[in-house]
């Protein structure tokens, strides 16, 4: 059930924000050179890899980690209001038609992330990643938390684990009523 859901949702969203994802892929496009899509690395359910499609956010050619930090220097002027709005996310509708993500599921990691999970932790992998999850309600402005130089010793110490417990827990005990709640929680909150 709860995959069909997902089907349906993410056609009819690609559907009815086609002009939405026309207008985006103009302004990114003559925003800056390169793609308009940025397709990630990212690690899904049982280890699989699979490519994440977002807006691309960032320049091409400008190296560095897999996460963003605070003033991150790779973001684009209209990279920051897509990721502040979170509309670089709407291609993930086309990875759930494919079936390598869900509405409603742990944000999908990078492979060197995914690498550094202990055996509790790897439990994540059990569940399709989603494109909204109780945790990234909660670490919705996850990139205004990493500041500083030690940013990413923040992120794999702290932020990642509680990340990790958050979805863990809510994988649990996990209804199609909660993954509904989920969602309404995300729209709420974009609207904010």
């Amino acid at each position: 059930m709860r995959r069909l859901l997902d089907v349906v949702v993410a056609a009819a969203g690609i559907l009815l924000l086609s002009p939405l994802f026309a207008v985006l892929a103009v302004v990114v496009k003559l925003s800056s050179p390169g793609p308009v899509f940025h397709r990630g690395e990212r690690v899904g359910r049982g280890g699989k890899p699979f490519k994440l499609y977002k807006f691309r956010s960032m320049g091409v050619g400008k190296s560095g980690p897999a996460i963003t930090r605070a003033g991150d220097s790779r973001i684009t002027p209209v990279g920051v209001f897509l990721r502040r709005t979170k509309l670089d996310e709407l291609p993930q509708l086309i990875n759930v038609l494919t079936g390598d993500m869900s509405l409603v599921g742990p944000r999908p990691e990078a492979p060197r992330y995914v690498a550094m999970y202990d055996a509790e932790q790897r439990r994540i992998l059990s569940a399709r990643p989603g494109i909204t999850s109780p945790a990234s309600l909660r670490y919705r402005s996850e990139e205004a938390q990493l500041i500083g130089d030690d940013w990413e010793r923040l992120y794999v110490e702290e932020i990642m684990p509680a990340k990790l417990r958050i979805d863990i827990d809510y994988l649990e005990r996990r209804t199609l009523a909660s993954d509904l709640r989920v969602i309404l929680a995300t729209f709420a909150t974009l609207f904010k």
